[in-house]
């Protein structure tokens, strides 16, 4: 399934992006905003708008916390199932259920600007040193290490693939770390525009692990529980609706009669 990029959503007329997103609701039937959660509040701001204008229960907003190329490879696994029959609430759900099984990191040459991982003062004060490199881990649970002999990161616990994307940044270490994640093998990538933004410096080597079989991916997201929303109908993996955000309605048990006391006769 193709995917269409919604560029300069803050900065274009808002009737432009109005019309272009109504073109594509109209066109595909449904429609999955995938946004990250680095990207400008006016554009988050925009998407919101947008959805309002159109008084739409028929597009989902999705700003999963994953770095650019993490944010990518999820954006082509969704683009995967799409193939498949699942209907449009659990191929938008699916998004959430995927994103536990995405790990995203980078070889960095400096951490002095990463915000995204908590950096000790030690690993600040050693990001000046000349030839430093740093192993990061942003995704599922952050991690930082001084690449060196020996340094390395807990990784998947599953088979997966590993894709690279290479910034201003020479580094050999990836091949020992896809070999302690048992990766099935390195895949390569340009490096997503967004990038060198996110992690704080161009002088790096972006990477993530992932599930590349669509098979696994269709049977790892119908083994999953479905059920229907109450509030739009439409089939939903989790407790929350995707599409209109509703939640299942809370039902509080009644309260129990008071036993009435008798006088014996």
């Amino acid at each position: 399934m193709p995917a269409v990029v919604l560029r300069d959503l803050d900065k274009r007329p808002l009737e432009h992006a109005l019309a272009e997103l109504q073109a594509l609701v109209e066109q595909h039937g449904h429609v999955i905003v995938l946004c990250s959660q680095a990207v400008p509040a006016a554009v988050t701001q925009r998407l919101h708008t947008l959805r309002s204008l159109l008084e739409s229960d028929r597009i989902a907003l999705f700003r999963p916390d994953l770095p650019p190329l993490g944010l990518a490879v999820l954006a082509r696994q969704l683009r995967q199932l799409a193939s498949c029959d699942l209907s449009p609430g659990v191929l938008a759900s699916a998004g959430r259920l995927l994103v536990h099984y995405i790990h995203s990191g980078a070889v960095l040459g400096s951490v002095a600007r990463l915000d995204r991982v908590p950096v000790g003062l030690k690993a600040h004060a050693k990001s000046w040193v000349p030839g430093s490199q740093f192993a990061v881990v942003a995704h599922p649970e952050p991690q930082l290490v001084r690449v060196g002999p020996g340094a390395t990161l807990a990784g998947p616990e599953f088979s997966t693939w590993m894709l690279v994307a290479r910034g201003q940044l020479q580094s050999d270490w990836l091949a020992s770390l896809a070999k302690s994640w048992s990766a099935h093998g390195l895949r390569e990538t340009p490096l997503p525009a967004e990038s060198p933004q996110w992690w704080g410096t161009s002088r790096l080597i972006e990477f993530c692990s992932y599930l590349a079989d669509l098979s696994v991916l269709y049977q790892l997201v119908t083994s999953v529980r479905q059920s229907t929303c109450h509030w739009c109908g439409i089939d939903v993996i989790g407790d929350r609706c995707v599409f209109c955000s509703a939640t299942p309605p809370v039902y509080e048990p009644p309260a129990p009669r008071a036993l009435e006391q008798r006088t014996p006769a």
